[in-house]
């Protein structure tokens, strides 16, 4: 088992990588789901984000895009998976996500990639998935 830390991680440089180990067939964790970061002007990644929530119309009828990070990290790697053929539906029941870090992995060591890091980046434009969350109306603490 794989187990992932996206503090100041980049989304997705870090989805593609967890994508690619649970379709070789790896059972991986991403903690601390709330603090990876999504590249690009904070402006621009907020109004995304309210567009594709609203995109359905009201009363909402259909699936809606989640507000909560764990789940917003786990969409985005299901992205990256070949969802239509059966061993991407199988990776990615591999793949769990967690906002913080959940006590069954608190005295594991965590995977800490360094090419995907926010550090990387050669601008300071980029915006933390909590933020993206807590601006569309999620409840993050």
């Amino acid at each position: 088992m794989k187990i992932y830390n996206g503090e100041g991680m980049i989304l997705g440089r870090l989805a593609a990588r967890v994508a690619k180990d649970a379709l070789l067939g790896e059972e991986v964790s991403v903690v601390n789901c709330e603090k990876i970061m999504v590249s690009g002007a904070r402006q621009v990644n907020f109004a995304r984000a309210t567009q594709k929530r609203g995109r359905y119309g009201h009363p909402h009828r259909s699936q809606t895009h989640s507000r909560l990070p764990d789940k917003w990290v786990r969409r985005s790697v299901r992205g990256m998976l070949p969802w239509k053929q059966a061993r991407g539906k199988d990776a990615y029941q591999l793949i769990k996500c967690y906002i913080g870090v959940p006590s069954e992995f608190a005295g594991k060591e965590f995977i800490t990639l360094t090419d995907s890091s926010v550090h990387k980046l050669p601008n300071l434009k980029y915006v933390s998935i909590r933020e993206i969350c807590q601006h569309i109306g999620g409840k993050v603490e």
